[in-house]
């Protein structure tokens, strides 16, 4: 199976990449970067490209894939309405629309989050925007899925590239055992994320196409 994988740099998609290299039908993950990962690893090949807005000279080389995971994504903290927008849908549909270019059997995992407003009308703007994302990518022709994780721990020292969240992981990591056992609907983990992507790619279409906490982490198991 080859696996595209967008966002391999951040926490999420890190963990996402573990899943996919220790995954015995993972034959090939072509990670899209902008920077190097620094990884040599026999079935991980890397491209890096700068416009993320077009990817359209990248098509040859996502042709044909079995999957793509989607872990891009930005906080809207600190940046312009206009800005997140593009992050989170410009660049989104623009990588779904060549990865599943004549590829309508293409399982394609967007990481959403809780709280995501699938009627983009709500007051929260970064929720409008990530509905719009979810509900453009689950009207077209491929197998689409959009998690909505709610507290992600890391487990395999996977770490965000936000410094912010870096400290706030250090400062609430002896919190996670505790809010898993009293709210666990809303607690998964890197290595569950990356295990449930992997399991979407073997649904035989019952599953709901938008999927939280507790679906993520049934999947996984």
């Amino acid at each position: 199976m080859k696996v595209i994988l967008f966002g391999a740099s951040g926490m999420v998609g890190q963990g996402v990449l573990r899943a996919c290299l220790e995954d015995a039908g993972v034959t090939e993950v072509l990670a899209v970067v902008r920077r190097p990962l620094g990884r040599t690893v026999p079935k991980l090949r890397e491209i890096v490209h700068s416009d993320f807005a077009d990817l359209t000279p990248l098509a040859d080389d996502l042709a044909g894939a079995d999957a793509c995971f989607y872990c891009l994504g930005v906080s809207a903290a600190g940046r312009s309405a206009a800005a997140y927008e593009t992050v989170t849908y410009t660049y989104t549909l623009a990588a779904a629309d060549v990865v599943a270019a004549g590829n309508p059997d293409l399982t394609f995992v967007y990481v959403s989050g809780e709280g995501t407003d699938s009627t983009e009308r709500g007051r929260s703007a970064w929720a409008r925007v990530k509905g719009r994302t979810e509900n453009a990518l689950l009207a077209m022709d491929m197998h689409a899925y959009a998690f909505r994780p709610g507290w992600i721990q890391p487990v395999h020292g996977e770490t965000s590239g936000t410094r912010w969240y870096r400290v706030m992981y250090r400062l609430t990591s002896w919190l996670y055992p505790v809010v898993r056992r009293v709210v666990p609907r809303y607690v998964t983990s890197t290595e569950q994320v990356g295990r449930a992507m992997l399991a979407t790619t073997r649904l035989d279409g019952a599953e709901p196409r938008i999927l939280r906490t507790v679906d993520i982490n049934r999947l996984a198991a």
